[in-house]
């Protein structure tokens, strides 16, 4: 189990939490300083988590839609998948849009998105003249299983 270190950056910041031992991602609470933030139809709002977290080197947190409320009220990440590096000290905050044709309605610690911590590889890009051949080669965007 990783360690994650975190700061409330507000008294009433609700911790990250993982719903079942085998949650993938660990839910963000709305930390919104009123009852309730309406977000209209079409509009995006950018949602407080009063949370701030030193992810370790070699580990990226990304933010992504909880399944309740993307599939119910049509509310999930505008950039449908943030990405938190392990260098940022700041708030943790969610931009949340809505998918759906009537306004949805945001309380104080309501569970708002996911995060997930995972490994990346930094890359160094090498400049060549050609790449290796393989059967799909250029093909993209549903060309893969055509005969």
């Amino acid at each position: 189990m990783e360690k994650i270190k975190f700061v409330k950056l507000n008294d009433k910041a609700i911790v990250p939490s993982y719903g079942t031992p085998f949650s993938a991602g660990a839910d963000l609470y709305a930390l919104l300083g009123e009852e309730r933030i309406e977000i209209k139809s079409g509009e995006t709002k950018l949602i407080h988590t009063g949370i701030a977290l030193q992810i370790p080197d070699g580990l990226v947190g990304l933010i992504y839609a909880r399944s309740g409320i993307a599939t119910k009220r049509g509310l999930a990440p505008a950039n449908k998948v943030g990405v938190i590096d392990s260098d940022y000290r700041g708030e943790i905050m969610v931009s949340l849009h809505n998918h759906s044709d009537k306004p949805q309605f945001i309380e104080e610690g309501e569970r708002i998105a996911q995060i997930v911590f995972t490994p990346y590889v930094v890359a160094e890009f090498l400049e060549c003249d050609t790449l290796d051949d393989t059967d799909r080669g250029a093909g993209g965007f549903g060309s893969t299983g055509k005969v």
